[in-house]
């Protein structure tokens, strides 16, 4: 189960099997402003891979959509109703509004290339500054070996997911969603000696649900 620290009293709390709105508070146009939308999308997924309903709110800038749009962020409702448990995502400057669960995320400086952006922000604690242009050569390094890799992988026969794997991938985003854990699992199953090469597929298939990096977009395209 889903577990997020209120970062108005950081007490963990257990997000629930009921409707479950995810409301993005962005002003600008600005990369920090990006970075709320993306802890916001990567935040709705995670809940329906735990089969819990969820409808994301924001009312970006236009500005802003585009950039999201780039980044793979789908898009949010600008309303909802009132019922269910309300998750606030919100910058470090946004005031904080009333009721609901408060997830903070600290601010993101500079830029990078849109096609590596979403991983340099995702490898980043949410709780920490994030500056993609330092680290958007590393990220566009591991997203094309990845990729190339997991087009790989995809001729070979099939295999599930290992139950240990998914554990440790689950363990991950459900504490806190912790995103850069997810990968550090991913980099451990891509140098596994003892993993079959359909498992290592599937396995990043699976997370890909919650990153949304596009993983298997060069399927078919390695001989």
């Amino acid at each position: 189960m889903l577990r997020i620290t209120d970062a108005r009293t950081g007490a963990p709390t257990e997000v629930r099997r009921t409707l479950t709105r995810v409301q993005a508070h962005v002003t600008g146009a600005g990369t920090s402003a990006l970075r709320v939308l993306l802890v916001a999308d990567v935040l709705a997924r995670a809940l329906e891979l735990d089969r819990i309903p969820a409808l994301t709110i924001a009312d970006p800038h236009p500005d802003l959509r585009e950039r999201a749009d780039a980044l793979g962020i789908r898009p949010a409702g600008g309303t909802a109703p009132v019922t269910g448990r309300t998750l606030h995502v919100t910058g470090p400057d946004t005031p904080a509004p009333e009721g609901g669960v408060h997830i903070r995320v600290a601010p993101a400086a500079g830029t990078a290339d849109e096609s590596v952006l979403r991983f340099a922000l995702l490898a980043v604690p949410r709780t920490e500054p994030a500056d993609p242009g330092a680290t958007a050569a590393e990220a566009r390094a591991t997203l094309a070996r990845w990729r190339k890799a997991v087009a790989t992988w995809a001729t070979r026969p099939s295999r599930p997911v290992p139950e240990p794997v998914r554990h440790d991938l689950r363990t991950a985003w459900e504490d806190d969603l912790d995103v850069p854990a997810v990968l550090d699992v991913l980099r451990r199953v891509e140098r596994a000696e003892d993993l079959p090469d359909g498992a290592r597929f599937e396995t990043y298939a699976y997370a890909d649900r919650l990153l949304g990096l596009d993983l298997t977009r060069d399927i078919g395209a390695v001989p």
